[in-house]
């Protein structure tokens, strides 16, 4: 690969363009078992250094994934993070609210859903979509809140969106959470032929619905609001990594080098027992090898 994590990297830097980075790097297919080889490799690490963050706990990471229809965010969990031990990880997809989230502010499901320390959360969307469906179809506007909440410019209340998910990301970063935040840059063009593929394949039906239609009619819309939410959010200690996502094989590994170095960065380690625990483990043990053997049912 020519590229690497840092071009894909976006840490508030004046002057971001989405149409600067790439859907697709056009990797040859014949080099796809290389890839493949290489995302083996980050998911056993990644597995590996799993398995110490939750035997430390002591830090968790947040992994946000927002994409367009059909970008592949759910394969994309399943390929990078499915070997992770299950009581390790979490994955919560952000469905429509409910009248229950309706009635609190945006931010409020998403306390519900932070992991606890030692442990990965996959938000499959998240609360970004306050900036995303809400300001395309213009949903903020109906809002039942004070009029002073809402009677400005959209760009003024997206603003105020995103200074509150900057604060709130601070406050994440302070309470011992690592936040990778992934946006998977699929181009039109791949968008219409994996709607094809889901009409077209009975065992993909399921995948498609009318909404994903009449959602794409929206798509310099959306364009235009992801390009303003991550120059509005990117930050050093919450970067966005905006990955070409045309070639979902290419796009796995960028986004298992993503989480791999958040883990790498945080270096966890098995805890050391105190001393006393440590005596008491010694004693369990020579209880074991000293002591009557089990009854053992070699037929078994």
């Amino acid at each position: 690969m020519d590229k690497d994590l840092d071009d894909f990297t976006v840490t508030g830097e004046k002057g971001f363009k989405l149409e600067d980075f790439p859907t697709t790097l056009r990797v040859d297919p014949e080099k796809r078992p290389e890839y493949e080889l290489r995302l083996a490799e980050n998911k056993a690490r990644i597995e590996e250094l799993q398995d110490r963050l939750y035997a430390e706990a002591r830090e968790s990471v947040i992994v946000i994934l927002q994409a367009m229809d059909a970008a592949g965010k759910d394969s994309t969990i399943r390929h990078v993070l499915g070997g992770v031990n299950p009581t390790g990880i979490d994955v919560r997809s952000f469905k429509q609210p409910t009248s229950v989230d309706r009635a609190h502010g945006f931010l409020w499901r998403s306390f519900g859903a932070l992991p606890e320390r030692g442990k990965i959360a996959v938000f499959n969307r998240s609360y970004y979509e306050e900036c995303l469906v809400v300001r395309v179809h213009g949903l903020w506007r109906d809002y039942q809140l004070p009029r002073r909440c809402t009677e400005m410019s959209e760009r003024r209340y997206f603003e105020e969106r995103f200074e509150d998910i900057r604060g709130f990301e601070r406050y994440l970063w302070r309470t011992g959470n690592r936040i990778v935040k992934i946006f998977l840059n699929v181009s039109a063009d791949k968008q219409r032929e994996r709607f094809l593929e889901r009409i077209d394949d009975e065992a993909k039906n399921w995948k498609f619905s009318e909404s994903d239609l009449s959602e794409r009619m929206e798509w310099d819309e959306y364009q235009s609001a992801y390009e303003d939410m991550i120059a509005g959010t990117a930050t050093g200690k919450a970067p966005w990594y905006v990955i070409p996502a045309d070639q979902k094989w290419v796009a796995r590994v960028l986004v298992s080098e993503a989480i791999l170095d958040v883990l790498e960065k945080i270096d966890p380690c098995y805890p050391e027992l105190p001393r006393r625990a440590r005596e008491r483990l010694a004693d369990c043990r020579r209880a074991l090898t000293d002591g009557p053997a089990a009854d053992v049912d070699h037929d078994d």
